[in-house]
């Protein structure tokens, strides 16, 4: 297998790094703020067209909602961006929402902290890129069209740089978001001056649809249940806010400091940019419906399936604009691109966490090291798979997507700023200074506050999208919480069992006698090098085994051993259902059993071959028995190779690859990071 998987491998990933080549990149503020804000700046891509979907249920005369809904996200978003600004300021080591969870609510709740970022993390991904190929397909058609097998692709590409270890820098990150960020405020800058000065009348290609309203004059409780349903549908302008206070450690110094201004830049970015274009969507009559083919109506006539609906911002950018400009295709391809790097921030974050958590002993412990580029492999490949999953079943829908989305970032969001009331609180009963103990009861009242206010969403986001979808989410993280409580209960039972007493043990003693057991099929070289070996290893007791399935070959392996003179016992199983494995396997356990004390030491000769395709054709009946054989008490099982001719060329490409590590390589550990000289670094 190694021949096929080297060559791809080293073209797709590259040559493995050594530890020390993982390096630590100090950012400034400037460059931090595409690389950490990328996910919640892009939403505003998405996050409008998710508030007039939900609106058209009642028809175009539930728009003029829109404003005050997006006056209720912005209070919302500068609540979260407070009250991580107090994270960033405790907690500058990076362990973000789970570890302020598990130090302060216990590990329960960080553990659900950890499934709901996992969920958060495998739908940025889906989200983002399906929204990204929505967007890019209002300029090129030909990719909304095919848009499931354009998302996957996109997904693979993104899975293979990161598993390539490109560390994206900062300028890459850079120029797509500031692009994409000027051509929001410049689009809506410019339609402000064309709609206030000049007077122009700015149409979206939808302005002359008519909405069919699934439900007509919507009064009372049902009414609000449709703004608090369009108000969680905004609040997808949210996600990744958490990103930043991840990557502490990432910025120069005063790390804590530059964060929290990373953190409120974005928050006014993202804010800005959400209720500008929730304005110019309503200035320029943008129609949306969550079935567009039988819902929207164009000279009394149903648009029918045939029909593809452009999100929010490439309609107002239309509008604004004009159809095939080149600041509209700009703006298309800017956002089309900041959704993709959008979704590169969890690739970022979803292998880092499943590291932390496989050292917490929650996940696998092959989470925990990095493959041959320095690169969490294994998470990356996991999320990868999860979120192309998702792409395709949900058929790269970003408004179907969008529902399960919201939950586990507000699960997240409530623990983490519980956890910072429980963590103030906890300082507050030791602290004397008082002029730090007025900060502490200052940050401890920001953080009740967001406490009370995302669990306040919390609780609206689930009543309110449950049978949308939502349920999907929380059933993906019972299966995260369940999966991870269990692996966690089973390294801890192996560790206590595996545990070293500190006094003598049976495991300690030495054994009374050795009995080893050679097995043997016929006379050839491995079964003569077997037979050397085991006589090398002086054993109390030493025999040979064979097992009677043909009474022919068994009769002419007597013969042969008799003429050779081979001074081992011989001794033969009778077979009578032609089995080889249960006989020996029946055999060494008497041995066992009539001798406790004694260590039972079976050897086997094995043909070493070198090619792939060789292996299906020997080797089984070994396999087999060494597989059943690790089941038995008492028992140690030594292989005695043979090499073929057929490995020594094997060997050779071995050799000529021993500068990287091939597939399947063990690493143990995670990479020792160079030290740093952060003191050398220009400050921001």
């Amino acid at each position: 297998m190694s021949k096929l998987t080297d060559v791809p491998k080293r073209i797709l990933i590259g040559r493995a790094l050594r530890s020390d080549r993982l390096g630590e990149t100090l950012l400034p503020k400037r460059i931090a703020l595409p690389v950490f804000a990328s996910d919640p700046l892009s939403s505003v891509a998405y996050a409008p067209g998710e508030v007039l979907l939900v609106l058209s249920i009642a028809g175009v005369t539930a728009y003029h909602f829109s404003p005050w809904i997006a006056v209720a996200v912005v209070v919302l978003m500068f609540t979260v961006v407070a009250s991580y600004r107090q994270n960033v300021h405790a907690y500058p080591s990076g362990g973000g929402d789970y570890e302020v969870a598990n130090t302060n609510l216990g590990p329960k709740a960080g553990l659900t902290v950890a499934s709901a970022l996992l969920v958060d993390y495998v739908l940025t991904v889906a989200v983002s890129i399906s929204s990204g190929i929505e967007n890019l397909g209002s300029a090129i058609p030909f990719v909304v069209e095919h848009k499931v097998a354009c998302a996957i692709g996109v997904i693979v590409l993104l899975t293979l740089m990161n598993l390539r270890g490109v560390r994206e820098s900062g300028t890459v990150f850079a120029i797509p978001t500031y692009v994409f960020v000027a051509g929001v405020f410049t689009m809506i800058a410019w339609g402000a001056f064309r709609g206030l000065v000049l007077g122009d009348e700015m149409r979206a290609p939808t302005a002359d649809y008519v909405i069919k309203p699934e439900h007509q004059g919507l009064a009372g409780f049902a009414l609000v249940f449709l703004l608090l349903r369009a108000f969680s549908s905004g609040c997808a302008a949210l996600t990744g806010v958490e990103a930043i206070s991840n990557g502490v450690p990432a910025f120069r110094k005063p790390k804590s400091k530059n964060a929290a201004t990373t953190l409120a830049m974005m928050g006014l970015l993202a804010v800005t940019m959400f209720c500008g274009i929730i304005t110019l969507a309503a200035a320029t009559d943008v129609r949306m419906a969550e079935n567009p083919a039988r819902d929207l109506f164009h000279n009394g006539v149903p648009l029918g399936a045939d029909y593809v609906q452009n999100p929010v911002i490439s309609q107002v950018a239309q509008a604004v604009f004009g159809k095939g400009s080149i600041l509209f295709i700009i703006l298309a391809a800017a956002t089309a691109l900041v959704l993709f790097l959008a979704a590169n921030t969890a690739y970022n974050g979803f292998p880092l966490l499943g590291s932390i958590l496989a050292q917490d002993r929650y996940l696998p412990r092959q989470l925990h090291t990095r493959g041959d580029r320095l690169a969490f492999s294994n998470g990356i490949v996991l999320l990868a798979g999860a979120a192309g999953l998702l792409v395709w079943v949900y058929g790269a829908d970003s408004t179907r997507l969008i529902q399960l989305y919201i939950v586990g970032v507000f699960v997240s969001f409530t623990l983490s700023q519980t956890g910072m009331v429980r963590h103030w609180n906890r300082h507050l009963r030791t602290e004397q200074d008082q002029a730090k103990r007025r900060h502490m009861i200052r940050s401890r009242a920001i953080n009740a506050f967001g406490a009370f206010f995302t669990g306040l969403v919390l609780v609206v986001v689930l009543v309110t999208k449950f049978t949308h979808g939502a349920w999907v989410a929380l059933l993906g993280m019972v299966i995260f919480y369940a999966t991870m409580t269990a692996i966690r209960k089973h390294y801890d039972r192996v560790a206590e069992e595996i545990a070293a007493p500190d006094g003598p043990s049976d495991d300690s003693v030495r054994p009374s006698r050795v009995h080893s057991v050679v097995l043997i099929s016929k006379i050839h070289r491995p079964t003569l090098r077997a037979l050397a070996y085991a006589k090398l290893m002086r054993s109390d007791t030493l025999e040979a085994l064979s097992v009677n399935v043909d009474p022919a070959e068994t009769k002419a392996l007597r013969e042969e051993w008799e003429r050779r003179g081979i001074d081992v016992p011989l001794k033969v199983l009778d077979s009578p259902y032609r089995e080889i494995t249960r006989p020996i396997i029946e055999y060494v356990k008497s041995l066992r059993k009539e001798s406790p004390r004694d260590a039972v030491s079976v050897i086997i000769p094995e043909y070493v071959v070198g090619h792939w395709y060789e292996h299906l054709l020997h080797n089984q009946s070994a396999l087999r028995l060494k597989g059943r054989l690790l089941f038995t008490p008492g028992i140690m099982v030594t292989s005695v190779p043979y090499q073929l001719q057929s490995s020594e060329a094997a060997k050779r490409r071995a050799r000529r690859q021993q500068e990287w590590n091939a597939p399947g390589s063990v690493r143990r550990g995670p990479a020792q990071e160079r030290p740093t000289r952060e003191s050398s670094e220009p400050k921001a």
